[in-house]
């Protein structure tokens, strides 16, 4: 069984609330607590590389994703990340012509608020990778989607082909 290299960036998955601000911020990420829970019997091997809110995410930070999906030596990666511009950062990827399944997944609620969907994206970005062909893909809401297919609805909240 192949290992999949799953990349930490933050985005709303990792938001916390803050019941003394009111306020969505960031403390550690909920990855390790979500593949625990799952029970899987994947080899995962997840590393941070950040916790930011993707609106904020600096061209410095998102050649840093790149950067690692090149350098690991897994053929099947994940990156957690915001929803508001990871398509800008699968672009970026996807530039780069990688010979990698690549998966950007993330949430529209944070996995510590209720009804959050980061564990089934997650889940499904699981599945996803060790199925799809080398590319870079953004799987949201059980579908998954070609980086250059794609579009975030605001209006629905849902991810969406052009």
């Amino acid at each position: 069984m192949s290992t999949i290299s799953l990349f930490v960036t933050g985005g709303t998955l990792d938001k916390q609330y803050n019941e003394i601000s009111g306020e969505l911020s960031y403390s550690s990420t909920s990855v390790y607590d979500i593949i625990k829970d799952s029970r899987t019997t994947l080899n995962i091997e997840i590393k941070k590389l950040m916790l930011v809110d993707s609106l904020e995410m600096s061209q410095t930070e998102r050649k840093l994703v790149v950067t690692n999906c090149i350098a690991s030596k897994n053929d099947t990666i994940i990156i957690t990340h915001g929803t508001d511009t990871m398509i800008e950062t699968a672009r970026d990827i996807a530039f780069e012509n990688i010979q990698k399944t690549i998966i950007l997944t993330g949430a529209m609620i944070p996995y510590k608020v209720q009804k959050s969907d980061s564990v089934f994206n997650l889940a499904t970005a699981l599945s996803f990778v060790q199925t799809l062909k080398f590319g870079v893909y953004i799987v949201m809401n059980g579908h998954y989607f070609l980086w250059n297919d794609v579009r975030k609805n605001k209006k629905l909240g849902v991810f969406e082909n052009l």
